[in-house]
C-alpha cells in the first residue's frame, strides 16, 4: 500500500469559489474513482527549522491511497485523463492558471 500526498497552493484570491467547486462537482466523482482518504483545505501552518518560502504553506492537501505505484500511475492517468475528469476541470474557477504550485509525494505507511 502506498498513499499519494497531494499539496496545492491556490490562488487565495479564488479559493472560496475552490471550495464550492470541489464539494460541488470534484469530490463527488473522486470519491467513486478513486480511493480518497481525505481532502482538506486551509493554510494555517506551524513551522520551526527552516522559514517557508514566500509561497507560504499549500492550501490544499488531499490523500490517496493505492495498492501500488504502478496500479497509480495506471488509474491515474485512466480517471484524471479522462473525458468525466476533463469536464469537471474545465470548471475550476480561474482554470490551470489558480494552481500556483502542485506537489505530489509518495509515501508507504510505517503502522502497517
Amino acid at each position: 500500500m502506498i498513499y499519494e500526498i497531494r499539496n496545492y497552493h491556490f490562488d487565495p484570491e479564488r479559493f472560496d469559489e475552490y471550495k464550492a467547486w470541489a464539494k460541488g462537482k470534484a469530490l463527488p466523482f473522486l470519491s467513486k474513482e478513486i480511493d480518497l482518504v481525505g481532502f482538506w483545505t486551509g493554510d494555517d501552518a506551524e513551522v520551526t527549522g527552516a522559514p517557508m518560502n514566500d509561497m507560504g504553506s499549500a492550501n490544499i492537501t488531499w490523500i490517496i491511497r493505492w495498492p501500488d505505484k504502478a496500479t497509480r500511475d495506471a488509474r491515474f492517468e485512466e480517471v484524471f485523463g479522462g473525458e468525466a475528469w476533463g469536464e469537471i476541470f474545465k470548471d475550476v474557477p480561474g482554470g490551470l492558471e489558480s494552481y500556483k504550485r502542485m506537489e505530489a509525494k509518495f509515501t508507504e505507511d510505517l503502522l502497517a
